[in-house]
């Protein structure tokens, strides 16, 4: 799922692309995507684009007439931006096909069209209108935005409830825009445990998270926005080279050497290292702990003799 830096990278793409330009239409493939009705989607056609935001992972585009435009990726949405090339601007302009498989629709503009996509069979992306910024404030799950919060709100959101600090740093009601790939990297910068509970930490603890988070989100911002330039970003994904835990399972760690755990859990998965975050610990994966119950490997030593006794 797109993630705060990836959102951030499409903004600044879209920005030079779309802002000032009247969206001349919009084309609908998939009938699951519009989950508003009132404003209708097609309220929006004809009027200028006047600014680009972030609403957690949403990206809004704000229109004319007080009328905002909410798209959000969820896990495999992603955008594609075909720019017209005709030289003849008064012609009339054929319109860029919409993938079969993949388009949920397309937003033409006079400078070209971007399309939206997804992935896979199930349909989760979703675009709203609404009118106003009180409507718009409804969509918003209240997370704080980490990268403008104070150590004392950061710990305030991290501590109202007592969950572990992968749980906490996902939720989109306690922190906007972090989900399962960065929230992987700061805990690992860190050297936190991803199932540590918030409740139990120190404000050593709370100051220094806070701290990583701002850096490992800044700098996978900057990084990205660099790396792309004035390009249209083509692949966006929550698997990076540079990670240091995140898609590193059995790689070793760049701080320590240590191989790069996992634990799943639900449809999700943490990556982390042992010796930088749970002091030489293996946590617990669900599955595989109630199977091998009292057998379950407690510390990388264990495992490898584990592995050892299986080919055995």
């Amino acid at each position: 799922m797109p993630e705060l830096p990836d959102i951030e990278l499409y903004l600044h793409a879209l920005r030079p692309r779309i802002v000032g330009q009247p969206l001349e239409r919009i084309r609908i493939a998939s009938p699951f995507l519009v989950r508003s009705v009132d404003p209708p989607v097609h309220a929006v056609e004809g009027r200028h684009v006047r600014g680009l935001r972030r609403l957690g992972k949403r990206v809004v585009w704000e229109m004319d007439d007080g009328l905002f435009l909410v798209i959000h990726l969820m896990i495999a949405g992603r955008f594609k931006w075909a720019a017209d090339t005709a030289n003849d601007q008064s012609s009339v302009r054929p319109r860029v096909k919409i993938p079969g498989k993949v388009g949920l629709a397309a937003f033409d503009f006079p400078t070209g069209t971007l399309l939206l996509t997804e992935a896979g069979s199930q349909r989760r992306a979703s675009l709203f209108v609404v009118r106003g910024e009180p409507q718009l404030a409804a969509l918003d799950p209240g997370g704080i935005d980490v990268l403008r919060s104070t150590v004392q709100e950061f710990g305030a959101a991290l501590t109202r409830e007592n969950h572990t600090l992968k749980r906490s740093l996902t939720d989109p009601h306690l922190f906007s825009g972090i989900g399962n790939a960065y929230s992987d990297e700061i805990l690992h910068a860190a050297q936190l445990s991803p199932m540590q509970l918030t409740s139990r930490l120190t404000p050593e603890q709370i100051a220094r998270l806070h701290a990583h988070a701002i850096r490992v989100l800044i700098r996978w911002r900057d990084e990205l926005i660099a790396e792309t330039g004035d390009t249209f970003p083509e692949k966006v994904t929550a698997f990076r080279a540079g990670m240091a835990a995140h898609g590193r399972y059995g790689k070793p760690c760049p701080v320590c050497g240590t191989p790069i755990q996992r634990i799943r859990y639900a449809a999700n998965e943490a990556n982390y290292c042992p010796t930088c975050q749970t002091g030489g610990k293996l946590l617990a994966d669900r599955v595989l702990s109630r199977l091998l119950k009292e057998d379950w490997p407690r510390s990388l030593d264990e495992l490898e003799q584990h592995k050892n006794d299986r080919k055995r």
